[in-house]
């Protein structure tokens, strides 16, 4: 890694979207909303012709805008599409995927969700159907919607690194340096605390964010084999060495007081990890790319002063991972039914071939503040409100040999629970690296 890559962004607005509301578990309980102009109430097979059932919020209005297109386009084969709040969805999709009832497009996160699919026989297989998707599309994105060598979904949203974010007056104040090691970490750690400032704000009470810390040492020190080797269920793969490894550095830095003495309460939802750097209490923060946004809402005179600034993960030394790798959600994805017809199923490979995140609907994510999952958007990131920021975490996407679907999504939902629950064991200091890897083998 080198400190080119250590950026501090240009000031800019556009609404906030936390990681929930953008991926796995956000709103709750609301009714579906359906399209305009494209009938309502409609369920799969009562349908006229193909269907697609999608989420509100987030990028809700690049799906409204791409099937609206498609429509005006396509009256004689419209795509009939819905909206409903991340559980109602879950709930929905669950029982109509089980009964053969799905809609045409299936939105889905890829990892474990989409791997039951094709395990099921739910879902078709897309290599060679869409070579134009396959061509636009993030390598590193489209991985995530592959089984057994297989494209079985594309990317149809934003796409969202974890990124290392940082207070560039507090690091001035203190002459550190922007950490590029492990070592570098642990000695900005000591000289924070020295200042009286929290070195790393974690919102430990919402569990998920410690998810970012064993994925990316993970990673660095045995590269994304290690994690593979759990999702394939290999039997004691939580044991690994690279596991033990950054177990044992999350204890380190714990043990350093790197993340204060309080992180245990804070609350991510409430942008409270957020307020600690923007106020200046704390000195970094490893967070998702959506959560930029609200620094630009909660304390825009701060970061227009140039006071935000993020970089990528340390390296550690002797790691087998790639220091270009990266950790976070790819994207959403779209995958075919294979219970639709055959019209329904040649109507859904048009529409992700020619509509699906073209050049409108990747204007439509810029506009909000997100990093469309599609190659060669470079000039169109140059002419937007925030090219600096935009720029640099496209560029970690794009860059990136490997892009690792967040743990708790990657697996089935009883292991990810356990994942969380034993990992703020060991960051509250009460479950032991052995004791974490012996429960987590468990679940496999």
């Amino acid at each position: 890694m080198t400190t080119d890559r250590t950026r501090r962004p240009a000031p800019a607005l556009w609404t906030p979207f936390s990681r929930r509301s953008l991926s796995r578990i956000a709103l709750v309980g609301a009714a579906a909303l359906t399209l305009a102009g494209c009938g309502g109430g409609a369920q799969p097979g009562q349908a006229d012709g193909a269907t697609a059932w999608t989420l509100t919020g987030g990028a809700e209005e690049t799906f409204r805008t791409s099937f609206q297109e498609w429509n005006d386009a396509h009256a004689e084969e419209p795509i009939t599409a819905e909206y409903f709040a991340n559980d109602a969805f879950k709930e929905k999709i669950r029982t109509s995927v089980g009964s053969g009832n799905a809609p045409t497009l299936i939105y889905n996160w890829g990892g474990d969700n989409l791997e039951s699919y094709v395990e099921n026989g739910n879902v078709v297989e897309l290599t060679g159907k869409i070579p134009g998707m396959e061509e636009r599309a993030l390598d590193s994105v489209l991985e995530t919607g592959t089984v057994d060598g297989k494209l079985y979904a594309v990317p149809n949203n934003n796409t969202q690194p974890v990124i290392l974010y940082y207070n560039t007056k507090l690091f001035e104040q203190a002459g550190v340096k922007v950490p590029t090691t492990w070592e570098e970490m642990l000695d900005a750690v000591e000289a924070f605390k020295a200042e009286g400032v929290t070195p790393i704000s974690v919102a430990g009470s919402s569990q998920w964010p410690y998810l970012m810390w064993i994925q990316y040492l993970t990673d660095r020190i045995g590269g994304p084999e290690v994690f593979q080797a759990i999702v394939d269920g290999e039997e004691n793969a939580w044991s690994d060495p690279a596991i033990t490894e950054a177990l044992e550095k999350i204890q380190e830095l714990v043990d350093a007081g790197g993340f204060g003495d309080a992180y245990g309460s804070v609350v991510a939802d409430a942008g409270a990890d957020v307020a600690l750097v923007h106020t200046d209490q704390a000195a970094m923060m490893l967070h998702g790319s959506w959560v930029y946004s609200s620094f630009l809402t909660d304390a825009p005179e701060w970061t227009a002063e140039g006071n935000l600034g993020y970089t990528t993960f340390p390296e550690i030394e002797g790691g087998q991972g790639d220091p270009q790798n990266i950790v976070g959600n790819p994207a959403n994805f779209w995958a075919v039914s294979a219970d639709a017809s055959e019209e329904e199923q040649q109507t859904a490979f048009e529409y992700l071939e020619q509509t699906n995140l073209d050049d409108t609907a990747v204007d439509t994510l810029f506009d909000a503040g997100l990093i469309p999952a599609v190659d060669g958007v470079e000039d169109k990131i140059a002419e937007t409100e925030h090219p600096e920021y935009l720029d640099f975490a496209y560029s970690m996407v794009q860059d990136a040999p490997h892009f690792q679907l967040s743990w708790d999504q990657a697996l089935p939902a009883d292991q990810g629970q356990a994942l969380l629950t034993n990992l703020s064991q060991v960051f509250a200091g009460e479950m032991t690296p052995e004791q974490f890897q012996t429960a987590m083998n468990g679940t496999l």
